[in-house]
């Protein structure tokens, strides 16, 4: 069996601690990512909250019109169609 010398064991524990570097150096970027997809989709949600909103509102504004234009309606007089042969 092969001499396990000092040497050996310091060379190996060197490459080891290199090895653990490029694990934590990848491990945040891995982190960086995680934050920056993270901020991705709060936007999202942001923006989707306002669409809902937007909706929200156009939607009461629509229900306003149609209760306005069915009060004018009854308020008016019946009308004849639009003759085009005149």
């Amino acid at each position: 069996m092969a001499e396990v010398s000092n040497d050996l064991l310091y060379e190996l524990l060197k490459k080891m601690q290199t090895r653990l570097d490029n694990l934590e150096t990848g491990q945040t970027e891995i982190k960086q990512e995680l934050v920056s997809t993270r901020g991705h989709m709060i936007a999202i949600q942001q923006d989707t909250h306002n669409i809902y909103g937007i909706l929200g509102r156009h939607d009461e504004r629509l229900e306003r019109i149609e209760r306005r234009q069915d009060l004018r309606e009854m308020a008016e007089r019946p009308q004849q169609p639009y003759d085009t042969s005149t």
